[in-house]
């Protein structure tokens, strides 16, 4: 993968690992399995993969109490990683480590009192848009879907990104904005907030959507179509997880999407063709309407998709 960096600026480049507990693990191994990725038992705890990419996206542990963010990690470039200490004592936001974490790296609090962790790391996050899986022309006269048999199991390629609860996303675009570096990509008022990586991401790498605690809405990954969008949601639905909401395609991003439920109320997303920043690009950032922002097409929004199911810490 090409990388690239946004001269001057100092941030994150990418969500390097989001890491969250569950009282079953086995009830996450069948989930994430039916969903598409690769599951690793690793000790204690299940790692997320994807199709074909070396890198862990995700861990799960088993608490035994209900579903619980436990620490976002943020991957950094070498070079930037003096500014960040100095950051972090400068605001006094420093933390010790999770203790579920391998204690490396940079360590603090965002304002809802999450524990992140900065670490030296590859840039995950894509730095060119992500492109169409190949697929092959039909001939007039002949039929373009395959039968129902032959269709072959989605596989994600990576994270897009992941959409967290606060009770203040102006706070938190503040924090995300001057503390990592990141940058506003579009935002609804003080209902949620979108923001890029500066050294060139998918339209967020992370998100912010109003709540009464912090918490974790969604993680969002990246398939080859609209045909696999479709597919993803048929193949959880014939696992047994039929509750979502899409097909449909968003506004702020633009990416078709289809969400589905996991056993904790929080969701798993297929995105095809989000929209991409480039490191070189200043996006118009905006302050979109509610009833303009959330979904071009597809069905009504379910009641409960904005629920928070987690506890505040």
């Amino acid at each position: 993968m090409t990388t690239t960096r946004r001269a001057g600026v100092t941030g994150v480049h990418s969500v390097n690992r989001f890491v969250f507990s569950v009282p079953d693990l086995e009830a996450a191994r069948r989930f994430y399995t039916a969903f598409g990725l690769e599951v690793r038992q690793v000790g204690e705890r299940l790692d997320l993969y994807t199709a074909g990419h070396p890198h862990c996206w995700g861990s799960v542990h088993a608490s035994g109490a209900p579903k619980h963010l436990e620490y976002v990690s943020y991957g950094v470039y070498a070079e930037d990683l003096p500014a960040l200490r100095e950051r972090i004592e400068r605001h006094g936001l420093g933390c010790e480590p999770h203790p579920l974490s391998d204690g490396s790296g940079l360590w603090l609090r965002n304002p809802d009192g999450t524990p992140l962790q900065l670490v030296v790391a590859p840039k995950v996050s894509p730095s060119a848009k992500s492109r169409p899986s190949p697929r092959a022309s039909v001939a007039a006269g002949q039929g373009a879907a395959p039968a129902r048999s032959q269709v072959q199991p989605v596989r994600p390629r990576a994270l897009s990104h992941v959409l967290f609860f606060t009770p203040d996303v102006e706070r938190m675009l503040r924090f995300s904005t001057d503390i990592l570096g990141l940058r506003l990509s579009d935002r609804s008022q003080d209902l949620i907030a979108f923001l890029h990586g500066a050294h060139g991401s998918d339209h967020h790498l992370v998100a912010f959507a109003k709540s009464h605690a912090p918490g974790l809405h969604h993680s969002s990954w990246d398939v080859g179509s609209l045909d696999d969008v479709g597919s993803g949601a048929e193949q959880m639905r014939t696992a047994g997880f039929d509750r979502g909401w899409g097909l449909g395609r968003h506004v702020l991003g633009s990416n078709y999407f289809q969400y589905v439920r996991d056993p904790w109320g929080s969701y798993a997303e297929y995105s095809f063709d989000i929209d991409f920043v480039p490191h070189d690009l200043e996006w118009p950032a905006a302050d979109h309407p509610p009833h303009d922002s959330l979904y071009v097409w597809g069905p009504a929004v379910p009641e409960d998709f904005i629920t928070n199911h987690e506890q505040a810490s």
